[in-house]
């Protein structure tokens, strides 16, 4: 198991997306669009007075006069964008495009107006529609990558958010917003490759010493890991997960003294962090101190966020001192949470033969050997060439 951080937020890149993208183009790309008649010349002017609610107003009146002009639809939309009302924005871009589907700017205007919303998915076929009609612009391809990360669509996001870097390379955040996506794609080398440019410009980067480590915990390098993130954690001590991290890397080692250490010192900086509060406990069982490790798990499952692996270590820990119904319940709370892990199914199999409940065992231990079964059947199928 890699190491993995907690993604930043959506709301956090999207914002970076959003000023990225309209420092490359303003909102309504397409200008003032051409349509005739006084009210439009007004409502024209009413816009470029930043008069929004009366142009608004003034292009009504001409959509009413000729319901099938496009272009006044499209003006439209960019007004009540200027006013923050992308669901309207939304729906007058989509009238327009039905009137007329190839006026100049329109794909980019919606793919935006959804963008705004957190419409992601439904953003992608209009931003590649516009990306498409104009290869030059940088707009349609920073919001096409923002939208994929949004997404978790991670492989697809890398491209375009290299073209966003291009764009504005000494911008450290979207850097680094390129550099976990290529992390969650698995793409380690283009993370360390983010890693060496963002730390030429800041040096005491703790964010990028952690992308590094996570990186070189993928590339199955963990000592190189645990030194990043140890720089990371002299730099900046209070970033959130970086005692975590070092924890982990430490954890994976079996060097469970030392990774205690590291999860009380993230627990320290943030007393909810429910990964650091299961880890803890699964350290302190390991190191047989098992009234530490219960209070730990005993905290980490009140956790709205809490993780499986608190669950199932406290039922082992309720089993050893004979509370069998408690730990039967968190073991099947485990298996709600992922049906899909052994360990969970092996652990309630033997205490409920311990029980004597030998048919409900032989159940669980038959879904344990389904499971191994068709483990050992992608592990064959990964390393057949060719497959």
């Amino acid at each position: 198991m890699g190491l993995v951080l907690r993604r930043a937020s959506w709301a956090a890149v999207g914002a970076l997306g959003m000023g990225m993208a309209m420092a490359a183009g303003q909102q309504g790309s397409a200008g003032p669009r051409s349509a005739s008649a006084a009210e439009t010349q007004q409502a024209l002017a009413l816009e470029q007075q930043g008069q929004w609610k009366d142009a608004e107003t003034a292009w009504r009146r001409v959509i009413e006069e000729n319901p099938r002009n496009a272009a006044a639809c499209g003006q439209l939309g960019i007004v009540l964008a200027h006013e923050q009302d992308y669901p309207g924005a939304e729906a007058a871009y989509r009238q327009a495009l039905r009137l007329d589907p190839g006026l100049r700017g329109l794909q980019l205007d919606l793919g935006l107006a959804l963008f705004k919303q957190g419409k992601l998915e439904e953003a992608i076929a209009p931003l590649k529609a516009a990306s498409h009609a104009a290869p030059a612009e940088a707009q349609p391809r920073i919001l096409l990558g923002m939208s994929y990360y949004g997404l978790a669509k991670f492989a697809d996001a890398v491209p375009y958010l290299e073209v966003a870097v291009k764009k504005a390379p000494q911008n450290e955040g979207l850097r680094g917003v390129l550099a976990q996506a290529c992390l969650y794609a698995k793409q380690y080398e283009c993370v360390l490759e983010q890693y060496k440019v963002i730390v030429t410009a800041n040096p005491n980067s703790a964010q990028a010493d952690m992308l590094a480590g996570e990186a070189d915990d993928g590339l199955n390098r963990p000592l190189d890991a645990i030194a990043e993130f140890e720089a990371a954690e002299k730099a900046a001590p209070q970033q959130p997960d970086v005692h975590f991290g070092l924890g982990y890397l430490l954890w994976k080692q079996h060097k469970y003294a030392q990774a205690a250490q590291e999860f009380e010192l993230e627990i320290e900086n943030d007393s909810n962090q429910a990964q650091a509060l299961a880890y803890l406990g699964d350290t302190e069982m390991k190191l047989e101190e098992t009234a530490q490790a219960e209070a730990a798990l005993e905290r980490a499952v009140k956790l709205p966020d809490a993780v499986r692996l608190a669950w199932v270590d406290l039922g082992i820990v309720l089993a050893g001192e004979g509370r069998n119904d408690e730990a039967a319940a968190d073991f099947e709370h485990a298996i709600q949470m992922d049906p899909k892990q052994v360990d969970a199914h092996w652990r309630l199999a033997r205490l409920l033969l311990a029980e004597g409940k030998r048919p409900e065992a032989q159940a669980e231990f038959a879904k344990a050997a389904a499971l191994h079964a068709k483990q050992d059947e992608s592990l064959v199928q990964q390393m057949t060439p060719g497959k």
